[in-house]
């Protein structure tokens, strides 16, 4: 009973020993490359999810590689902008593991390991990075650091290392592709500027606040001399308005008292007197007591001796009344 018992353990033992060994799972997000004593044909690429089988180690083994995306950082370089300034750029490369085959062929020398061959896979990419960054050289230093987010040309110069990165090679002649990499962004994260290369900067971004604000003003000028001059217009055009309404006005006065001032120059003496009575008639009808003298016009009209040696027919002579001679010229003269 007793061997039996451990011929069953043995048993059990060896099969999750040949299970360990002759079988290996593949995640959704992982490619396993399958090697037979240590070489990879073209089908040994195996990308569904799920449980494969293999031969036991060391008749074949397998290499699991992620293929989510990676983010390398890389390091403080110096460079010149197009303008001969020095920076240090700072900045990062996204990358992850695309043909898995030719990542293997190109990475297999550095371990056994997956994590050995993303760190030689980053030595390599480090190396393309630093020359692709040399493409800063093609920007001005004003044309990089503006005063308005959309007017930098950062963005541009981050495509720009981009495609080089992409189309780098390495000593022996070998891109990206070959190494089954796709680099899928590149960012600039941090820029330091030099003392001397900061001054410049901020003398050149107090320049073009100066050009800005003269840009400004003049515009604000040309706008306030354009409205002055509307206002000018507009009063002018009112001015001329008024005043021809003005003599339209004072010519229908002329002429609808030409007729009244016709009358009253053949009879000056009654229209005085009609005048005289209008205004006694005025300030009696307020009931006033106002004390003048007779010798203002009108007011004579209420001295008991106003009417005293008139004959029938005869009109008062105000003291201030004209002749008919003197209306006659008067009317004359008009």
């Amino acid at each position: 009973m007793r061997k039996t018992l451990i011929l069953i353990l043995a048993t059990l033992f060896v099969l999750a020993l040949l299970s360990f060994t002759m079988f290996y799972t593949v995640r959704f997000t992982e490619a396993a490359v399958l090697t037979t004593f240590g070489k990879a044909g073209e089908n040994a690429v195996k990308h569904e999810a799920g449980i494969n089988f293999k031969l036991p180690y060391p008749i074949q083994s397998v290499t699991t590689y992620d293929t989510r995306l990676r983010v390398l950082p890389m390091k403080l370089e110096t460079q010149l902008t197009a303008d001969s300034r020095q920076i240090t750029v700072e900045g990062f490369v996204t990358w992850r593991v695309k043909d898995p085959l030719k990542f293997f062929q190109r990475f297999s020398n550095a371990g056994e390991r997956a994590e050995d061959h993303y760190a030689a896979a980053q030595t390599a990419l480090q190396a393309n990075f630093r020359s692709s960054l040399g493409l800063v050289g093609r920007y001005r230093m004003d044309e990089l650091f503006t005063e308005k987010p959309e007017g930098s040309k950062l963005p541009n110069l981050e495509q720009l290392i981009l495609d080089g990165f992409r189309q780098a090679s390495d000593k022996s002649g070998l891109s990206l592709a070959d190494y089954g990499i796709e680099a899928s962004s590149v960012g600039i994260s941090r820029v330091v500027l030099p003392e001397s290369t900061t001054a410049a900067v901020f003398e050149a971004m107090k320049s073009r606040r100066d050009v800005y604000a003269k840009e400004t003003q003049s515009q604000g000028e040309a706008q306030a001399a354009a409205i002055k001059s509307r206002a000018e217009q507009d009063a002018k055009r009112i001015l001329a308005f008024a005043e021809r309404r003005a003599a339209e006005i004072r010519e229908l006065g002329e002429r609808e008292s030409a007729p009244f001032l016709a009358q009253m120059s053949a009879n000056p003496e009654l229209a005085v007197f009609l005048k005289q009575m209008e205004f006694v008639g005025t300030l009696v009808s307020k009931r006033t007591t106002v004390v003048l003298p007779t010798s203002l016009p009108g007011v004579d009209a209420l001295s008991p001796e106003y009417l005293k040696g008139l004959k029938p027919g005869q009109l008062p002579v105000a003291p201030f009344a004209p002749t008919k001679d003197e209306a006659s010229k008067t009317g004359g003269s008009k």
